[in-house]
């Protein structure tokens, strides 16, 4: 093929030739974006005379002048025709005189030899033309409009990541052009491609530098094949950029796997913690028993993962860094488990290592099977010894499981169980737990057993109970099972013990449990982030056992709200989220 600068030449003096018999002018660049193997290289000729030799797919011309006021021919032909009479396809146009425009050579020869365009659009071979084009930008700032021009690829958005609310296309199908957009010439521009109804998924992400051109103008394509083997081999899916001069660059793509992750580490110390990813700051004071939702993190790279404490200043008070790498398109929970100085506490009674860690599980599920609910279960509490999981009356769900171990995945139909909580025997039962999971059909969870089991030999950390993570970033704590509302268990308790409200966040119901191991006056009160009472729950003498109460708050607002149990000498806080 002959070089780009070749051909510029030949079509400025050619056009400058024509423009002796013309009084009007207008300013045109062609692209050629037509993704047909059969057009890779194609000639031009306008008005009979060829004016592009080989022009090749992602190639695009200089603005030059063109004649202005009449109609004017543009002619396509396979590559080194031998003269006007070869032309496949022919557009006339007409030029509006001192106007500026972009020409776009898009589509297939033959459509039926391609996949058809999933919104029915017309993939014929064709000219998108866009009037008012810019040479130049705004100020420092750069100025392009985006073009549609996959045949394959369906109706998308594409969103610049982390500097919302800037879509630079919103529901567009193949062939729409969107209106200039002026962004600040800055480097790291991250592009995420998603359908047009789901900015959840991403179909592909591309890296946007922009950094060198201030001042200046672009045209921002999508261009090539979503599936080359079901379009003749022909050229991937890819976003470029044709700019004035008639350069064309190709922005790099991005890949990305999907991460979850979840704060399991009961050490005393790391309630908050700040999370860095890869030096910026990725988690503020992320709290014991919380969760992120399933966002989009880099893959194919080394990623140090820094764990410092709450309200940290920066990147070099980490506690702890972890290196890791995701494999492109998986799917990963990561927890974070154990404790920062593990003399400091109680030893793993099977010898484990309690030290701080990542607990990674991949192939992780977004969402259920069919109708069901998918979960792994992790041995997450340092001091406990092996255990099994039985579903009390249906099957044992975790056997043998240490501290540390995660289990494959368990698919159950969405219903309430009650978990039995034994030692390896299987028989010695350590604590039951309603896991009522009958509003979660087509989910998945996390389920993770959590804080110590002996508090009082763990620098008071936070008491043993069996909790649960959505893939929305949701945690709620399965109650320890009682017999009914208000009513006494059969076995007295050795201690006083509040648990974490179920569901949590709730809206507007939830219940919250605790158990008394003597008989005591007891109040349990709500209050707002303020300390103003809104709720009493109970404020009268009750014997040693265990108790259900449920609060609804749909006289309330959402927010944060805190309840507080006291029983003769013992007092605790609590805090849950009303999400309306």
């Amino acid at each position: 093929m002959k070089p780009l600068t070749l051909k510029i030449v030949i079509l400025f003096l050619l056009l400058t030739g024509v423009n002796f018999l013309y009084a009007q002018n207008a300013r045109l660049q062609v692209i050629h974006n037509a993704a047909d193997p059969a057009a890779a290289m194609v000639d031009i000729y306008l008005n009979g005379t060829r004016i592009l030799d080989d022009f090749g797919f992602r190639d695009a011309t200089e603005f030059i002048d063109a004649p202005a006021g009449t109609p004017i021919n543009i002619g396509v032909a396979g590559s080194s025709s031998a003269s006007v009479t070869d032309t496949i396809k022919n557009f006339t146009v007409t030029l509006t005189e001192n106007e500026t425009y972009v020409a776009i050579a898009n589509g297939v020869l033959d459509p039926n030899s391609f996949e058809s365009n999933p919104d029915g659009k017309s993939t014929a071979f064709t000219l998108f033309i866009k009037a008012m084009a810019r040479e130049t930008g705004t100020s420092s700032d750069v100025d392009f409009f985006v073009l549609h021009g996959s045949t394959d690829a369906p109706t998308v958005d594409v969103l610049v990541r982390n500097v919302a609310p800037l879509v630079l296309a919103d529901d567009a199908a193949y062939g729409d052009i969107t209106d200039y957009i002026t962004v600040p010439a800055y480097s790291q521009y991250i592009l995420d491609v998603t359908p047009g109804d789901d900015n959840t998924t991403i179909i592909a992400s591309f890296q946007a530098d922009l950094s060198g051109l201030g001042g200046g103008a672009a045209v921002v394509f999508a261009s090539g094949f979503l599936d080359p083997s079901a379009n003749q081999n022909g050229e991937a899916f890819g976003i470029f950029a044709a700019l004035p001069n008639g350069t064309v660059v190709e922005f790099p793509s991005v890949q990305w796997a999907k991460l979850q992750v979840i704060h399991n580490a009961a050490d005393i110390l790391a309630d908050p913690v700040d999370i860095y990813l890869n030096g910026s700051m990725f988690l503020d004071d992320f709290a014991f028993r919380a969760a992120t939702q399933f966002n989009y993190a880099p893959a194919g790279v080394e990623l140090n993962i820094g764990v410092a404490p709450g309200n940290s200043g920066s990147v070099n008070d980490t506690l702890k860094n972890f290196q890791v790498t995701l494999e492109n398109g998986n799917t990963y929970v990561a927890i974070a488990n154990g404790v920062l100085d593990p003399n400091s506490y109680a030893a793993n009674p099977d010898g484990r290592s309690t030290a701080i860690t990542l607990f990674v599980k991949e192939m992780a599920r977004e969402t259920g099977t069919g109708s069901d609910v998918d979960f792994f279960v992790l041995h997450g509490a340092t001091d406990a010894p092996t255990v099994d999981v039985i579903a009390r009356d249906v099957a044992t769900l975790v056997d043998d499981a240490a501290y540390g171990d995660i289990t494959g995945y368990i698919s159950v139909p969405p219903a309430a169980y009650t978990l039995d909580l034994t030692l390896a025997d299987g028989t010695t039962l350590v604590q039951s737990y309603v896991a009522d999971l009958s509003s979660l059909g087509g989910g998945s969870a996390v389920v993770f057993a959590s804080g110590f089991l002996a508090p009082g030999n763990n620098q008071n950390g936070e008491a043993f109970g069996l909790f649960f993570a959505l893939a929305d970033g949701t945690v709620g704590e399965f109650p320890a099972g009682v017999t009914s509302v208000e009513e006494i268990s059969s076995i007295t308790p050795n201690d006083y013990i509040l648990t974490q409200n179920y569901p949590n966040p709730f809206n507007p119901n939830t219940t919250i449990n605790f158990t008394l191991p003597n008989n005591e006056f007891v109040t349990l009160k709500v209050y707002n982030v303020l300390g103003s009472e809104v709720a009493t729950l109970v404020n009268r003498e009750l014997t040693a056992g265990s108790y259900k109460f449920d609060f609804n708050a749909s006289n309330l607002a959402s927010g944060i709200y805190l309840y507080e149990l006291k029983a003769g000498n013992f007092s605790q806080i609590k805090k849950m989220n009303l999400l309306k």
